[in-house]
């Protein structure tokens, strides 16, 4: 059954609503009642009753979403005992002893973020998680914060020659050559795309602009500037997805040990890294590449953040800064203080699972499609995957629904001189309308790890992510359709960025910052 224009209601009505309401929680479960009451032909008695045991139940029977619930919340539970034992504070105190100001402790936060190449979802966590004590010490906004980690994540790992995303984006490649009957190596076309990846690429450029220039513009103009006036990294009325519990664990003074933090995420890194490997069937002979693809990230990560707890506990315990006690006492924390966010997650889960049922995604490419000349088809490839991310908060979910389409499309107009521009735009598009989308799971998960308000983190990110997007259809997906160098795109690209910056962009005091932060350790 054809549901047409009622299949984007759903998405439609949670994007509104979380907008309005600034209630993720209750603009997702009204968003998935009422899709489920259309697809029960109008009865809301057995739409509510499969809200409840058929979509939200039904996203907690899938493995790959119960394996990254846990992961999070293990996650959490690893910060909270990070913080217990002193490590956060530690390596707070040896980073803000070097970085003298918020530029070098922004760039040390986008660095991270470019290190953590493997997995977007681990990034996330990892990067926020970790910096937060920091950047709050620096009287960095969170919001700006969220921004910084949800713009790293899934931009570099979507383009990381070896990570969670290469089996993926590799398989979707393959499926799409031989439909058409081109023999091409998949990895090898997944690198040639890397430079038509106009979004992903300026959009980690963008960051340092941001950075550097120690300016913004829009509601990140407006967060940044309360943040430094009053020492408020948080608006009065905003609601973090994660609660106060973790900033509250207390560790005595001296026992603020860096290594205590640095070495079990460096445990967590590594176990990613061997575990991906591992399972992914690298033991038994498969390339580093292949076995990275093949690998269930889901259950690597899994690994890695109960793998990290542990290191973390028995290091509490060797040097006598915790007992097992306090040590399962903070860990407990930890995941209390990410409650929220697992609800959330759960929820934009099962209404993904809704919208696969209303054919939403076929519908909006189905819609969009048309008759187009051929050097409009990467505008194209990259506008319809943004729209269906935006719409559904999944950008695997763009990318399967619209790279069966691209690929032929592109060929059948172009031939191979179009299919890489029309494949990379695919996949950097999606990354738009997941950082645009307030129901995308890596923008919650952004949200999290900042411990920022949801809906500030989306509002502050939009025009940034935007005014990126903007940028790449003009000097990059237009050109690339004609056959322009997209190396010379990205640099115009760049160029393009620094100047919108400089024009509309407002320079933020770094000397009124830092005398703030000191007037207020000076109050506490």
């Amino acid at each position: 059954m054809e549901f047409g224009w009622l299949s984007i209601l759903p998405p439609i009505i949670a994007i509104i609503l979380a907008w309005a309401t600034q209630e993720v929680l209750l603009s997702l479960f009204i968003a998935i009642f009422i899709g489920a009451t259309i697809l029960a032909n109008g009865n809301p008695l057995i739409g509510f009753t499969e809200t409840l045991n058929n979509y939200i139940v039904g996203a907690l029977t899938d493995s790959w979403n119960v394996s990254i619930l846990i992961f999070c919340l293990t996650i959490g539970g690893l910060i909270g005992v990070l913080s217990k034992n002193g490590g956060t504070k530690g390596i707070a105190n040896l980073i803000v002893s070097r970085a003298k100001t918020s530029k070098s402790t922004l760039f040390s936060t986008w660095l991270m973020g470019i290190l953590i190449f493997f997995d977007d979802y681990a990034n996330s966590l990892i990067v926020g998680n970790t910096m937060r004590s920091i950047t709050d010490k620096m009287k960095v906004s969170r919001e700006k914060l969220a921004y910084i980690v949800d713009s790293t994540a899934a931009p570099i790992s979507s383009i990381a020659l070896i990570s969670t995303w290469v089996g993926f984006e590799t398989g979707l490649i393959r499926d799409g050559l031989t439909k058409i009957g081109v023999d091409l190596n998949p990895y090898n076309v997944f690198i040639e795309t890397i430079p038509f990846r106009f979004y992903s690429i300026l959009a980690l450029g963008f960051v340092l602009v941001i950075i550097f220039s120690g300016r913004d513009f829009g509601p990140m103009a407006k967060a940044e500037r309360r943040t430094y006036t009053t020492g408020k990294v948080l608006d009065d009325d905003a609601k973090p997805l994660v609660s106060d519990e973790v900033s509250q664990l207390e560790s005595s003074t001296e026992n603020e040990r860096w290594y205590n933090a640095v070495i079990p995420i460096l445990s967590v890194i590594v176990i990613t890294i061997i575990g991906l490997y591992v399972n992914g069937g690298g033991l038994e002979g498969k390339a580093l590449t292949d076995a990275f693809g093949d690998a269930d990230a889901s259950v690597v990560l899994l690994w890695a953040s109960i793998g990290g707890t542990i290191i973390a506990g028995v290091m509490s315990l060797a040097q006598r800064i915790l007992t097992i006690k306090e040590i399962m006492d903070a860990w407990v924390t930890g995941v209390k203080s990410m409650t929220t966010a697992a609800i959330i997650l759960v929820l934009a889960w099962a209404l993904g699972g809704l919208n696969d049922q209303l054919g939403t995604a076929e519908f909006i490419v189905s819609v969009a499609k048309g008759s187009v000349p051929a050097y409009m088809i990467p505008l194209l490839m990259f506008i319809i995957p943004g729209i269906v991310a935006f719409s559904t908060g999944s950008s695997w979910g763009a990318n399967s629904i619209v790279m069966p389409l691209a690929i032929p499309l592109a060929f059948e107009l172009g031939g191979t001189e179009l299919l890489i521009p029309a494949i990379g735009a695919v996949l950097t598009g999606a990354v738009l309308g997941d950082h645009c989308s307030p129901i995308s799971d890596t923008t919650i998960m952004s949200s999290m790890a900042s411990a920022c308000d949801h809906m500030a983190h989306v509002k502050t990110q939009l025009p940034y992510a935007i005014a990126v997007g903007i940028v790449s259809i003009i000097v990059g997906f237009i050109p690339a359709g004609l056959g322009f160098n997209p190396w010379i795109s990205l640099l115009m690209g760049a160029v393009a960025l620094i100047a919108i910056v400089y024009f509309f962009g407002v320079k933020v005091d770094e000397e009124e910052r830092i005398l703030v932060g000191k007037f207020q350790s000076v109050g506490e």
